[in-house]
């Protein structure tokens, strides 16, 4: 039976989880306290919150949040980066930090309610941004619709050209 700060943190980590686009797990091993500081601080100034816990108790958070397949992933040392912003941006932040101490390993993560593995996570975070997206989506949709403007407007481009043409013809005759 869980202590009463045991069952805190579970429902804590089963609301992170919930309310989370994604989520990133590492292992922190040998990192210092000093390093730890300003990983977190790094990490709140991308809006990813950044907590360690212990690994059967967020064990127990998933399950209870519903998602599936984290066991496999849930050994050694285990911080979790939660992002509520977009799925991309816990992933992002990680990898940034994860390149910058060189000692933290990425682990797994967690999309929607299904874990993935380290290789997923990568490959989420060298996603282009969610601005990034939205602009090619709407270039995308802008291209036909610019290309029946420009068939639209050719006759008219046409008569204007030919009439400029008779214009010269007369100006030359005279």
């Amino acid at each position: 039976m869980p202590t009463q700060r045991k069952a805190e943190i579970i429902e804590e980590a089963k609301e992170d989880l919930t309310r989370a686009q994604a989520a990133v797990l590492a292992d922190y091993r040998g990192l210092t306290v000093k390093q730890m500081t300003e990983l977190r601080r790094k990490l709140a100034e991308q809006g990813v919150t950044f907590k360690v816990i212990k690994n059967t108790l967020l064990r127990i958070a998933a399950e209870q949040a519903g998602v599936e397949g984290l066991g496999p992933y849930l050994a050694g040392p285990t911080a979790v980066a939660f992002s509520e912003q977009d799925p991309v941006t816990a992933a992002r932040a990680m990898s940034q930090v994860v390149r910058e101490f060189r000692r933290m390993e990425i682990k797994a993560g967690v999309l929607g309610r299904q874990a993935i593995g380290p290789e997923a996570v990568r490959s989420l975070a060298e996603l282009p941004s969610r601005e990034v997206l939205v602009g090619q989506v709407v270039s995308a949709l802008a291209a036909p619709i610019q290309r029946v403007v420009w068939v639209l407007n050719a006759p008219i481009a046409n008569l204007a050209r030919a009439l400029d043409q008779i214009r010269q013809l007369r100006e030359a005759q005279g």
